[in-house]
């Protein structure tokens, strides 16, 4: 009984060990345009902030080039699945070409692109993760999205516990959405507002992307600042 006991105290006071990612960051399919980016966008950093599990259901909310869809695909695995959410909102970006994410679920079965309304944000599946990155700040910038409801339309997408994150570059303290077209910022403390005013618990943020060099003056395409910019990452949990 006092070896069990022991056991059990020393299991409980055992630090915990961080997940490897490393299998998913050197994953073969990952182009080299992707790679090249690693040092600034901190892959390693973002998956363990995460916490993203094999079998886990995730969405990639504005996926871009998907950068981050790859990484996900690789992290939960053939029996976890990606659906990689191309608003319709955003088909002016385009300009009548075809996402570029398309060309990752040629390579992953387990992604799914879905091109619809993002203020409807429907998948099949109750999801563990919505993620989005660089991203939200557009929602404001026309186009027809509207960022309630669909702050509200991930709530009803996640299982209860399931993460929302959001990740984009700062705007001066204040500033609220000011800066969303001009300099493509958003004040995180608006985000916080608007993702808690849907239902949303604040659980927590990640410094990995903070750079305070940048005094959130400039235009994240300027020379001066691009792929260094100021940029956090939050973290909320339906409750």
């Amino acid at each position: 009984m006092r070896a069990l006991v022991i056991a059990l105290l020393l299991a409980f006071a055992a630090p915990a060990v961080a997940a490897d990612y490393s299998a998913a960051i050197a994953d073969s399919h990952r182009p080299a345009a992707d790679t090249a980016r690693d040092a600034a966008r901190k892959p390693a950093d973002m998956l363990e902030f995460i916490g993203l599990k094999p079998g886990m259901k995730v969405m990639d909310l504005i996926p871009g080039s998907g950068y981050f869809t790859r990484l996900f695909a690789a992290a939960v695995g053939p029996k976890g699945h990606v659906y990689a959410y191309q608003p319709t909102e955003f088909d002016g970006f385009l300009k009548d070409k075809e996402p570029a994410v398309n060309a990752v679920a040629k390579e992953y079965p387990n992604v799914t692109v879905v091109r619809a309304s993002v203020n409807a944000l429907t998948v099949p599946d109750k999801l563990n993760v919505i993620w989005t990155s660089q991203n939200y700040h557009d929602l404001k910038n026309g186009g027809g999205s509207d960022t309630a409801q669909v702050n509200k339309a991930a709530f009803a997408a996640l299982k209860h516990g399931g993460l929302y994150i959001v990740l984009d570059h700062a705007a001066a303290p204040g500033s609220g959405a000011r800066d969303t077209n001009t300099l493509h910022r958003i004040d995180p403390a608006t985000v916080k507002a608007e993702v808690m005013a849907a239902g949303f618990v604040y659980i927590g943020d990640s410094a990995a992307l903070a750079n305070p060099a940048d005094d959130h003056t400039k235009a994240v395409f300027d020379p001066a600042i691009r792929g260094h910019t100021d940029q956090f990452v939050l973290k909320f949990k339906k409750p």
